[in-house]
């Protein structure tokens, strides 16, 4: 199961699409919320969610998704739960995914030590120790995957389902978008 974690203000294209490429491809996706119920992104739009942080279930975990967008982000970055489960999940090498903006709060963790990755151009200060590439659009570094920015929502989608699936399971979805990576 892939747990994506929506905080009030997340962009929304950022989660949507790459939740929507999961689950054309098979990958049980499910939408997770600080405090359960529905979350508002930043572009106003009104998400209802499958669960609350408090149900997520690392046993049952395949990956944990963090959509960017700077207020969503800081509201993640302000929850200890999910620093705490951030950790865990890193502890047992489950693979960790953020988009934008979040792939800051896993450098702040110190998750990224090392590691390529990448981030919104703005955010770039707060990687301190991974290795960010200032025009790579979407970075996979062992058990991370970070994208740059909303508009590489459907390439660091189809990164997830290729990491998940396979290459060909990618090729596939990418093929019924049409996206044409």
């Amino acid at each position: 199961m892939v747990y994506m974690i929506l905080a009030p203000g997340f962009e929304e294209a950022e989660a949507i699409v790459p939740a929507d490429l999961l689950r054309r491809a098979g990958v049980d996706t499910v939408l997770v919320s600080l405090n359960g119920g529905a979350v508002t992104g930043g572009r106003g739009f009104t998400i209802q969610t499958d669960l609350d942080l408090s149900q997520v279930d690392l046993e049952q975990a395949e990956m944990v998704v963090l959509p960017g967008g700077g207020v969503g982000v800081e509201n993640l970055g302000k929850s200890q739960a999910v620093s705490q489960l951030l950790e865990e999940a890193a502890r047992r090498e489950i693979p960790l995914a953020a988009l934008c903006a979040a792939p800051s709060l896993l450098a702040r963790l110190g998750l990224l030590e090392g590691r390529e990755a990448t981030v919104y151009p703005t955010f770039q200060d707060r990687m301190a120790g991974a290795k960010v590439g200032p025009k790579t659009r979407v970075a996979a570094d062992g058990p991370f995957i970070t994208g740059q920015a909303c508009g590489s929502s459907f390439e660091f989608g189809l990164k997830l389902v290729e990491v998940l699936r396979g290459e060909e399971a990618a090729r596939q979805i990418d093929g019924q978008i049409y996206y044409s990576r």
